[in-house]
């Protein structure tokens, strides 16, 4: 059974794409970029500002499962373009997983040095 259909045909009926003539595949290409670099711009930013304000750890937990279930489905339907957003978006999800952790394990440092009084070390130094 063949579930990927890659027809021109398709893209022509679509209202705002007629007399254009267009390979399906560019549309997936073009749409996989937009999505990999938002996604990994907001790794980024995550790792740059080492904050976690607003992530869940489950967020990268759920992208991890879903990612790798849809590139192995991607494959076995045989859409490369979905194989290769798949995976990316898995990597990305291992990634920010670290990140998010790394962070964590920052943001609770920095509170456990602010919460020991300035005034102790010194005292003890005496």
């Amino acid at each position: 059974m063949t579930i990927a259909v890659r027809t021109p045909d398709k893209l022509s009926a679509l209202p705002f794409l007629k007399g254009i003539a267009m390979n399906a595949d560019i549309v997936g290409w073009i749409s996989s970029l937009v999505l990999v670099s938002t996604i990994s711009r907001q790794v980024y930013t995550q790792w740059r500002t080492k904050r976690v304000d607003g992530v869940s750890k489950w967020l990268f937990i759920g992208q991890l499962s879903a990612s790798f279930g849809f590139t192995i489905y991607s494959y076995l339907v045989d859409n490369w373009v979905f194989v290769f957003t798949n995976f990316f978006m898995f990597l990305t999800a291992v990634v920010g997983e670290i990140i998010y952790l790394s962070n964590k394990r920052h943001a609770q440092r920095q509170a456990t040095i602010q919460e020991k009084p300035s005034g102790a070390v010194h005292a003890a130094g005496r």
